[in-house]
């Protein structure tokens, strides 16, 4: 679990892109299935009463409680940028932390939003607003609380699964399909900003596939929907009322909605939800080979016409690539017959698959295509 201020180093200066998660104060502690594709749509004469209304029961508030970390008790009290690391290292702690003599008794409170998506009670939110929990509390809808368990949780796409037991039939939502997304549909998005309880915004899809540079499998959704701090976890919906996207963060440099925030697409939820249900963790397909993109400069080395694909630099010994006969030179441009127009493509396109899974990969060899099936293997476990 993270405090209410996660905070990633971004390429836009002077913005803070802020995790969703909000958090509340203890006593002595003041820390802080997919459907069609589908077109656009215009809002629907009356505003999107109906559609609120059918989903919103099945959007919960989440509440997480932890031991308070150190660091995290400090660092959340401390200006923006301050080098608090550096600071605990030249000097020390300051001081215990409030609560017990050995100052490890305050805990921290952790607010965000999730929904059910299976009415015996799973319930879908971001591994950030669950991670590190020692407790876990889900609001219903309709008021009653009942204890959450954590299935699993994948921290390199922010997704985790929770289960709650509570012997009725929940309301759900389902994922609808995010690679039918245009710019410009409609969206809605409701959540629990700042833990006043859930609260609809409405706005548009304003871009897709951004990558933000805060992990290897980018591809987010940005909206323009005001969510806040507390939203972490919670559902994006379009006009029919399906999931296409899980909000999870935002650039704004107050930790406010400026009208820029980000959702995971359901396209890579839905499958990592599919898989954490299973045993509580996320296997990814691999290949076995170091890429980089095809500059200009690659491209007329090469006698191509235009810079495209990716470009295969090294292929590594006793791999599924190796076995599939790929080489170095190789320029791959597609997978399964969806382009590859840079690393992070391929990246998230062969990690989204399971080991196992057999793919036809679109090549470049000498200037000639060629294509060729690879049997992925199990992505070896690293950092995000």
């Amino acid at each position: 679990m993270q405090t209410a201020n996660k905070t990633v180093r971004s390429r836009v200066p002077a913005l803070v892109l802020g995790t969703l998660m909000g958090a509340t104060a203890l006593t002595a502690l003041s820390p802080m299935l997919a459907a069609p594709a589908f077109a656009a749509s215009a809002m629907p004469q009356g505003g999107y009463v109906d559609l609120v209304e059918k989903v919103a029961p099945a959007v919960v508030y989440i509440e997480v409680t932890k031991k308070a970390d150190p660091a995290e008790y400090y660092g959340q009290n401390m200006p923006q940028g301050f080098p608090l690391d550096q600071f605990m290292q030249r000097f020390g702690m300051p001081m215990p932390m409030p609560g017990t003599p050995d100052g490890n008794g305050p805990e921290m409170h952790g607010v965000g939003t999730g929904f059910i998506i299976s009415a015996d009670g799973q319930i879908v939110t971001n591994a950030h607003v669950v991670d590190g929990a020692d407790k876990v509390s889900v609001t219903l809808a309709d008021g009653r609380k009942v204890e959450g368990k954590v299935v699993g949780a994948d921290a390199a796409t922010d997704i985790a699964l929770v289960k709650v037991e509570d012997g009725d039939a929940l309301p759900t939502v389902a994922f609808g399909d995010s690679t039918g997304l245009k710019v410009g549909q409609d969206v809605v998005a409701i959540g629990n900003p700042f833990g006043l309880g859930n609260s609809v915004t409405a706005g548009i899809v304003s871009a897709l596939g951004r990558d933000i540079n805060s992990g290897p499998f980018d591809n987010y959704i940005q909206t323009d929907a005001a969510i806040n701090k507390g939203n972490s976890g919670g559902p994006l919906f379009n006009a029919q009322g399906e999931v296409v996207g899980i909000n999870t963060a935002i650039f704004s440099p107050s930790g406010g909605s400026v009208g820029i925030g980000f959702a995971v697409p359901s396209e890579t939820a839905a499958k990592v939800v599919a898989d954490l249900a299973g045993d509580g963790t996320v296997e990814r397909g691999w290949l076995g080979v170091q890429i980089q993109p095809v500059s200009e400069d690659i491209a007329a080395a090469l006698g191509l016409v235009k810079a495209e694909g990716v470009l295969i630099t090294d292929v590594t010994d006793d791999t599924p690539a190796a076995k599939a006969g790929l080489t170095r030179g190789d320029i791959v441009l597609s997978v399964n017959g969806t382009a590859v127009k840079e690393p992070r493509d391929l990246t998230r396109m062969i990690a989204t698959d399971a080991p196992g899974t057999e793919v036809k990969l679109g090549l470049l060899r000498a200037g000639k295509p060629l294509d060729t099936s690879v049997t992925l293997g199990t992505r070896p476990e690293q950092p995000a």
